[in-house]
């Protein structure tokens, strides 16, 4: 596994301080990896460049509207 503490962290800005929920994203070398921003200590879920590809196109799409 890739050395997390080279992560560089972010997300969205709408998302706020105040402790809700966000997803965290940083980018390691050709690894998208991602994490719950309650629990950054937590699980961290890692994708390819074309899995995360893919994730950001069906989200332009609408394929994951609700």
């Amino acid at each position: 596994m890739t050395n997390l503490s080279d992560a560089v962290w972010r997300r969205a800005s709408a998302c706020d301080n105040s402790g809700g929920s966000c997803v965290e994203v940083a980018v390691l070398g050709d690894t998208i990896i991602t994490r719950d921003s309650k629990d950054p200590q937590g699980t961290v879920q890692a994708y390819t460049r074309t899995e995360w590809g893919a994730f950001i196109d069906g989200v332009k799409q609408g394929e994951f509207d609700i």
